[in-house]
């Protein structure tokens, strides 16, 4: 993606190259050669960044001096250092940057002018307001991809709203339709607002980058995360919008699919998933029930949809005499969807994950040997990968401006003395 630049470079912008050279023998991953300025907190942007840096890009992450990322404070802690921060943040580097300072920005404009991509999540305006909005960074450097995370987007009547992950998860209609119908709506266990706006903002930075090497110009990606979260409505929506339906809380339930749900067998609870009557077929048989299989109340998908309160209470009371490990030894036999609930702790030690590479081990200045899920995109040819550890705060201030940036050592200095770095 490293292309020559369409204008004359400033003497003042660094070369470009890359951070991390490819793996001996390796073919070079999809994002080597692409700089990014990550400007990015707490979890949407920094998600999507690590994202770019796991697939080879060099990200170079700028934090506030003396404080940095707002998850760096938040515990819990190992040795120092927010378990939080790190999970989300490897493969980058950190550098200090105070960009209130006339001095910041400058060296921010420098860094600006030799990145193929910006990433930012400031409520919409704040940018503008530092002189870094698009249109101004777009006529320094027409190539820069520059992508912008929101909670409600950058136009609308709520464009204005700060958007966190638990609002707009409430707002999306996703915890309306989350939980069971005698309860209060729930939230997603974990921040899916975020990471889905993360994962989208990453693919659209890929695809902007796939179009400037058809047509060598750079684009803003803007990314709502409500307009992520309410795109996962799917078939909900659909429901509504085109069958008159009414979307509501339903438990673990499925509206179309039934048995599509959990259930408990002797000792935990398990899934099950039977989304055909050939599957449907094959369950009976496996819990030692054919006679279900010809049950007119049982015998169609729409059928067992239809009389969902009697095969329900039905399943549980054959699935409870016996523990779940037979059961689902049964179902795996006849190739029958099913699984265990797993604890996150269960499935941090998954052996099928650790052989899968989910598992990775990086060394920590601090930390010491940290333990971080891997890259879930699994190229075969130009494999990614989790290969640095999260930054310390500022670890990587000099390298950026002296090697990058060309900086004398005591024009450094003179900055950190002033608290711009």
């Amino acid at each position: 993606m490293a292309k020559t630049r369409t204008r004359a470079r400033s003497r003042k912008t660094a070369p470009r190259r890359t951070s991390r050279p490819a793996a001996s023998g390796r073919t070079r991953p999809p994002l080597h050669g692409v700089r990014v300025i990550d400007m990015t907190r707490v979890l949407a942007g920094p998600f999507c960044t690590m994202s770019l840096g796991d697939m080879g890009a060099e990200v170079i992450k700028v934090e506030e001096p003396g404080k940095g990322d707002d998850t760096r404070g938040w515990p819990p802690f190992v040795h120092g250092e927010a378990t939080y921060f790190l999970s989300v943040n490897r493969n980058k580097k950190s550098l200090t940057l105070d960009l209130k300072a006339p001095d910041g920005q400058e060296i921010l404009r420098r860094l600006l002018a030799s990145a193929d991509v910006v990433v930012e999540n400031f409520r919409p305006g704040t940018m503008e307001r530092l002189g870094f909005g698009y249109e101004t960074l777009e006529r320094a450097n027409p190539r820069l991809i520059y992508c912008s995370i929101s909670g409600f987007g950058e136009s609308g009547p709520e464009a204005h709203r700060p958007g966190y992950d638990l609002i707009v998860q409430g707002e999306s209609g996703v915890m309306d339709i989350t939980g069971f119908p005698d309860g209060p709506p729930v939230k997603v266990g974990n921040s899916i607002g975020d990471l889905v706006a993360g994962m989208a903002a990453a693919q659209g930075i890929t695809l902007a980058l796939l179009s400037r090497s058809q047509t060598g110009k750079g684009q803003k990606v803007e990314i709502g995360m409500l307009d992520v979260m309410a795109s996962l409505l799917t078939y909900q929506a659909g429901l509504y919008w085109n069958a008159g339906g009414r979307p509501a809380r339903r438990g673990n339930e499925h509206p179309s699919i039934v048995p599509y749900e959990v259930f408990k067998a002797q000792d935990v609870y398990i899934t099950l998933g039977v989304a055909n009557n050939s599957l449907w077929d094959r369950t009976c048989k496996a819990l030692d029930r054919p006679d279900l299989i010809k049950d007119p109340r049982f015998d169609t998908e729409a059928n067992r949809v239809t009389n969902r309160k009697v095969l329900v209470p039905l399943l549980n009371e054959i699935l409870g005499a016996r523990p779940a490990d037979e059961w689902l030894a049964r179902l795996d036999k006849a190739g029958v969807p099913a699984g265990r609930i797993k604890s996150v702790a269960e499935v941090c030690e998954s052996a099928h994950l650790r052989a899968r590479g989910m598992m990775v081990s990086l060394a920590h200045p601090k930390a010491g040997s940290i333990r971080v899920m891997g890259v879930p995109v699994r190229l075969h040819d130009t494999p990614g990968g989790a290969q640095a550890a999260p930054p310390l705060l500022g670890q990587h201030t000099d390298e950026v401006l002296t090697k990058l940036l060309r900086m004398p050592k005591a024009r450094v200095e003179k900055l950190r003395a002033a608290g711009v770095v």
